[in-house]
């Protein structure tokens, strides 16, 4: 019996070690890290997820996105540093933070400078946006994973603030937080907005300890942020249309093997139709569910904040503070009229 037990044992041991190089075998050959700012319960974060989870399924499981969301692995100017140091491989965000290295990237969201989503859409597949995507490349090693507008934020973007206002005399004096972006905060403070930049995950704690009273967001992240419960009025201004450009470095992505590249490139198609597909989806219900709280929604006539953006530009083109081309390739970019 004895005996039997022995070769029992020695039998179960074989199997084990048959067994055990097979799970092992099973793990990712590539991980990435993707960092984002978002709640990964927001519409943005389950965009992300979906895409992190067709890399698995179009890779077999050979590569993995790891996702860290809620700023887990800092904010935005710290992440940016890692991208480019190869530390993290992808941050989903405005493509305009890419002016960190070339300056001119920030009038890819110039303020109320473009119609519509059409628009601005066309403007991110012109000859100029390539030529400055190429140079933050040669620089900084870093440059965006496919179409930058695939992904949508929004659809547009509100003003949530504590103070009401219906025209640009009313919105005068507002506290605002604003993202580091110079030329955000020029304009804003050309409209007359007290302009204070702050971190996203900071902008509710800032509320409601007065350090701001307003803050610029997609309509989309309001409800998942919880900015309404400090700032209860939400006014639709239509600042620029967003996508959400997946930040990447280029090394990492280039070193692919063909097969896992392609996998990648998919698997953001599928996650950018989704993006669209969920924000338009869920847009009447959370506006529907805020409104229930006590929350006010408004659409103002915005004429007299075209006028004062016009005077901006006008008068920063005088100061030949427009990047060459820009004003050329947003006209060429307007869709055509049916």
């Amino acid at each position: 019996m004895a005996f039997l037990m022995n070769i029992a044992r020695i039998v179960a041991l074989a199997l084990a070690m048959v067994i055990v190089p097979t799970t092992y075998s099973n793990a990712a050959d590539v991980v990435w890290r993707m960092a984002t700012k978002q709640p990964p319960d927001s519409n943005e974060g389950k965009a992300f997820q979906r895409f992190a989870d067709k890399v698995k399924e179009f890779t077999k499981g050979r590569m993995e996105i790891k996702v860290f969301p809620n700023e887990q692995l800092g904010k935005t100017e710290a992440v940016l540093e890692q991208v480019q140091a190869g530390t993290v491989h992808l941050y989903p965000e405005g493509s305009s933070y890419l002016a960190k290295w070339v300056d001119a990237v920030k009038f890819s969201s110039a303020p109320f400078m473009f119609e519509n989503r059409k628009h601005w859409s066309n403007f991110m597949q012109s000859d100029l946006f390539k030529t400055w995507l190429k140079e933050v490349e040669t620089k900084a090693g870093v440059t965006l994973l496919g179409d930058a507008s695939a992904y949508m934020r929004g659809p547009y973007r509100v003003m949530v603030t504590k103070k009401p206002w219906k025209s640009l005399a009313d919105m005068k004096g507002t506290k605002l937080r604003m993202h580091p972006n110079q030329l955000a905060a020029d304009v804003w403070t050309h409209l007359g907005a007290e302009v204070r930049t702050l971190g996203w995950t900071e902008v509710y704690s800032s509320i409601g300890r007065g350090i701001v009273e307003a803050v610029n967001s997609p309509i989309g992240l309001v409800e998942s942020m919880k900015f309404y419960e400090v700032a209860p009025h939400i006014i639709r201004h239509n600042e620029y249309p967003q996508g959400i450009g997946f930040i990447m470095n280029a090394k990492a992505y280039k070193s692919l093997p063909a097969e896992l590249k392609d996998a990648v490139d998919r698997a953001y198609v599928e996650g950018g139709k989704y993006s669209v597909e969920l924000t338009n989806a869920t847009l009447d219900g959370q506006i529907k569910r805020m409104k229930a709280k006590g929350v006010t929604y408004s659409e103002p006539d915005l004429k007299d904040f075209q006028v004062s953006r016009r005077n901006f530009y006008k008068q920063r083109d005088a100061k030949g503070k427009i990047p060459p081309g820009f004003l050329q390739a947003v006209n060429a970019s307007r869709p055509k009229s049916n």
